[in-house]
């Protein structure tokens, strides 16, 4: 029974870990899992934009607690995770210092962030939380938060 058990948390590791890999962030995207997208077939694009309202660039915020406001223009948010993509259909991902810290169905959030300088990147992703290609990305914004 624990032999089961051990193969059955491996499975569940391994498919996470493939997972976050192909929605790691355009920088560390490559050299996270080299081949994913291949894997998985051709991406189909998005003319979707997206944009970090709040915070912007260079701001001082009060914490523990960061509003972020995020623009999606061209495209829809779903609450439903699907592999019928659609290039007009998809979730946030935001990602605080280079790691997931949500999988958003809207664009505003209050994010616990600790005090320092830190930096926000929002991706629009398909809804099966998978990049478009080319990716949707915000430029990054770099903020502080103030104690």
């Amino acid at each position: 029974m624990q032999i089961r058990s051990v193969l059955v948390i491996a499975s569940i590791s391994a498919v996470l870990a493939v997972s976050l890999a192909a929605c790691a962030p355009a920088s560390s995207a490559a050299s996270a899992a080299p081949g994913a997208s291949a894997a998985i077939g051709p991406r189909p694009s998005s003319s979707a934009t997206l944009t970090v309202v709040s915070p912007t660039d260079g701001q001082s915020v009060a914490g523990p607690t960061v509003h972020v406001v995020i623009n999606l223009a061209g495209a829809t948010i779903v609450s439903a995770t699907t592999t019928d993509i659609r290039p007009d259909e998809g979730h946030i991902h935001l990602y605080l210092d280079n790691n997931l810290v949500s999988m958003n169905y809207g664009s505003t959030l209050d994010q616990a962030v600790p005090a320092g300088t830190h930096v926000l990147r929002a991706e629009f992703v398909a809804a099966d939380h998978v990049p478009f290609n080319p990716r949707v990305v915000t430029p990054d914004v770099v903020f502080t938060v103030t104690p």
